[in-house]
């Protein structure tokens, strides 16, 4: 049952707030106070100088600490609300949040969204993580392609999570915690921490230490897990009930998650002309399940279809993935006089071990497998990945009319993944029911290892030339150099065992190498034009690429064997970087004395050898492909708004139309049926996003503040595949409603929040398409599609408390 008292309370005290409006009598007096009110400055270090987010000439979005905390924002999907152009779909913890940019995106609307078009770092060094922010000085979010500057995998832009210096002269203590439940939720959520700040030699060595904890109990119910696998009946008679409890459990709430984010930072400033900094981050993400539902996406010839609830999967197995993601990085700054010197230097790690349903895969191969009534599988997955990154740049210092960059970067990644598909209790079927000599203790059905090296260097630089006192003129380059190389190997260990007399625990993987390289050049150009001292409008043509490689696969002979198989085809083995070139107009205006921010860009970017995710014809393996070409066209616009000494507004809207410019005949099928073509629609972003938010500040009890915050994002449909194309469909906009009160006093500050106030149940995406429970092999016990869907109802209370030491 869901619980309203913090829903009572939350919006009651929102309510009764209101009352605190000023009445016309003051109105006069709070526009001259407003006179003195402005904006605030955030500085970014995106264009590797230090400077504010409107003098910097692209699109940038940067949200500092206290609008982050004000606004109630805890992750990237939070983010997305104040960014136009930037789609990010909330899919929980095990999926994480797919981030499409302007549209670029040529998959499908699940899991594999963003294929990689926008990365992520942590400082200076990129890292592949959807981090809680916690002890954030700000989070910048470039868009549009940052090849030069930034490298591999800014097709779309980047975002930066930039950390909390440790201050060198101040002691603090801050904790914090979260309370919240949310609406088809059995128990309370939570999240708490601390930061703590030391200095150890005052102004010169100082370390910050941070610890956060976040317990998500979850909404979904895993209402239909297998009780016994190889036993128990996945699919029972759905009108006996007893049949149903005897053979399936029901798994409350298990999409939660627990995340453990820690970080700690020494920072050394023995004089004002040198700085290092070493950074530790952590975080550890348990995660118990998908946030898919199986409603309205079974076939109707299932008995579940009828009984299925709006909040169910109908998974037969749980779901749980483990991730772990670990940073060591070293800063440093030395100021040379003509120029200042920056190394940064990171060793990372990521770790996975999950488990998924694989039922579904091994019934749509059409191998037999659904002739055991007892038919169920899963996977077993573990991933290793390990980074080593390295950048020198020197960045001219002084007032001269010409300033410049230049800089070298190496980065190797390796990585070694394993998949294991267990089939419980087929084996003895199959030696009982289709001749097989002997079967396996550990019923492995399928083995495959991959192990990848992948090493890009670069040399890159930027020179920048004042023109006049109005026009500024940049032009950057990048050379870079990749080499990957691959190798792979593929069992199928129960079949072997079963009819090819192979010993009950033999593995044979045969190895097979593959390798790639490519080098190529990136280019921008910038103008800067100062019209006024509060209108700035500029001019850009900026490229991005993302590395291509091997896709790991096992080539298939000739000819195929009868048996079950996974391989690729020729075709199949390698796939080609992809490109970006963007053509970007804007402007950055400041007026009223700074009380209104007003930025805006139109944009236009050309997308050539898009790279895809697809599945192989034998075996249904995933792979990479290249398909053509693509475009993005479209306008985004921002603003921020002092409307008086109490009220304060701002408001995002991005319009995007994304569609393919070649044909894709063979994007979907191998023989070139329903294939995309020239115009057709990309998935997976709206075209029109939007979003406001408004802020009322009073003072109230004479010594503190109250902020009442309202919130609404809104976006049009999305599509799931390319020119709903391959059982593509469309999911309806939707939008959602924030509100919250927060009141602060001088060392403490406490916050009750409603998130998704009106419980709009919105799809957000899908997993593959309704051609599983159409036409493929088994549609009617099929349970592989379904859909995300975003959080229902949440109500919490949040507090913070900063110790004075």
């Amino acid at each position: 049952m869901f619980k309203p008292s913090l829903l009572t309370l939350a919006i009651s005290s929102a309510v009764s707030s209101v009352f605190l409006l000023p009445n016309a009598a003051l109105a006069q007096e709070e526009e001259v106070a407003a006179k003195n009110k402005s904006l605030e400055v955030i500085e970014v270090t995106a264009t590797r100088r230090s400077g504010s987010v409107q003098n910097a000439p692209l699109n940038i979005t940067a949200l500092d600490a206290d609008i982050m905390k004000d606004q109630n924002i805890n992750e990237l999907a939070d983010v997305a609300r104040w960014v136009p152009g930037l789609t990010i779909t909330d899919q929980g913890g095990r999926s994480g949040s797919p981030i499409i940019v302007r549209g670029l995106n040529t998959n499908s609307s699940g899991p594999s969204s963003d294929g990689g078009t926008v990365s992520t770092y942590i400082n200076e060094i990129p890292v592949s993580v959807d981090m809680r922010l916690v002890d954030i000085e700000r989070v910048e979010v470039l868009i549009g392609p940052q090849g030069t500057l930034y490298g591999a995998g800014t097709l779309g832009g980047a975002i930066r999570y930039m950390l909390k210096q440790p201050e060198l002269d101040f002691t603090s203590l801050e904790v914090y915690g979260d309370l919240f439940q949310t609406k088809e939720s059995d128990s309370l959520g939570g999240e708490g921490g601390f930061i703590f700040n030391l200095p150890i030699i005052e102004d010169k060595l100082a370390v910050r230490a941070s610890l956060n904890v976040y317990e998500d109990p979850g909404f979904i119910d895993y209402g239909y897990v297998v009780r016994e696998p190889g036993v128990s009946l996945p699919d029972p008679d759905w009108s006996d009930s007893s049949a149903v409890s005897n053979n399936l459990k029901n798994v409350k709430d298990a999409n939660g998650e627990t995340t453990t984010t820690g970080r700690i930072s020494v920072r050394f400033k023995p004089n004002e002309s040198f700085e290092g900094t070493l950074n530790y981050f952590y975080q550890n993400q348990d995660s118990e399940g998908r946030s898919i539902v199986h409603y309205n996406s079974l076939n109707s010839n299932n008995g579940l279809s009828d009984v299925i609830g709006k909040y169910e999967s109908a998974y037969r197995f749980e779901e749980p993935r483990e991730k772990k993601d670990q940073l060591l990085s070293l800063e440093l700054k030395a100021d040379l006089g003509f120029a200042e010197l920056v190394s940064a230097t990171g060793i990372s790690s990521f770790d996975a071990d999950g488990q998924r349903d694989q039922t579904d895969l091994l019934i749509r191969l059409d191998y037999g497998y659904e002739e055991f009534p007892a038919f169920s599988s899963f996977t077993r997955e573990i991933e290793e990945e390990d980074t080593f990154t390295q950048e020198l740049r020197l960045v001219s210092q002084g007032d001269s009319d010409l300033n410049w960059i230049v800089g070298a970067f190496y980065n190797k990644i390796e990585t070694d993944a394993s998949s294991k598909e267990f089939t419980p209790g087929f084996g003895d079927f199959a030696v009982e029911n289709f001749g097989a000599s002997q079967s396996r203790p550990d019923q492995l059905e399928y083995f495959s290892v991959d192990r990848t090296e992948i090493t890009e260097s670069a040399l890159f630089g930027e020179i920048g030339y004042q023109v006049t006192e109005k026009l500024d003129v940049t032009l950057g380059m990048r050379l870079y150099q990749y080499d990957v190389e691959s190798e792979s190997a593929v069992d199928f260990p129960l079949f072997n065992t079963l009819f090819d007399d192979a010993a009950p625990d033999a593995i044979s993987l045969n190895f097979e190498k593959n390798e790639a390289d490519d080098n190529g050049s990136l280019f921008k150009f910038n103008a800067k034009y100062q019209f006024t001292n509060s209108v700035m409008g500029y001019v850009t043509v900026s490229e991005g690429f993302r590395i291509g490689g091997s896709n790991g696969l096992a080539p298939c002979p000739d000819p195929l064997p009868a048996n079950q198989a996974g391989c690729g085809s020729p075709e199949e083995m390698l796939y080609d970087a992809d490109t970006t070139t963007n053509y970007e107009l804007g402007f950055k205006s400041t007026w009223f004395r700074s009380q209104l921010h007003f930025n805006a860009a139109l944009f236009n970017v050309d997308w050539d050898d898009a790279q895809i995710a697809g599945a192989t014809d034998v075996g249904q393996l995933p792979y990479l492909s290249n398909a053509g070409s693509a475009n993005a066209k479209g306008i985004e616009i921002s603003t921020r708004a002092i409307l008086s000494d109490s009220f304060s507004v701002y408001a995002t809207y991005a319009y995007t139309k994304a569609e393919l410019t070649s044909d894709a005949p063979f994007l979907f099928n191998a023989d070139g049926t329903d294939g995309a073509e020239d115009g057709d629609r990309l998935p997976g972003s709206p075209e029109h996003q939007f979003s406001m938010g408004v802020n009322y500040q009073t003072d109230v009890f004479n010594d503190k503040t109250l902020d009442i915050n309202y919130g609404l994002t809104a976006q049009s449909d999305v599509i799931t595949r390319v020119g709903l194309h391959d059982n593509g469909e469309t999911l309806p906009g939707y939008s959602l409603s924030n509100i919250s009160a927060k009141l602060t006093a001088d060392a403490w500050s406490t916050t009750l929040y409603v998130d998704n106030l009106f419980n709009k149940y919105a799809v957000t995406s899908v997993r593959r398409s309704d051609a599983d429970i159409t036409s493929a092999n088994g549609a009617d016990i099929q349970r592989n599609y379904g859909h995300y869907i975003n959080r229902p109802l949440t109500v919490g209370v949040k507090f913070n408390y900063k110790f004075e030491i």
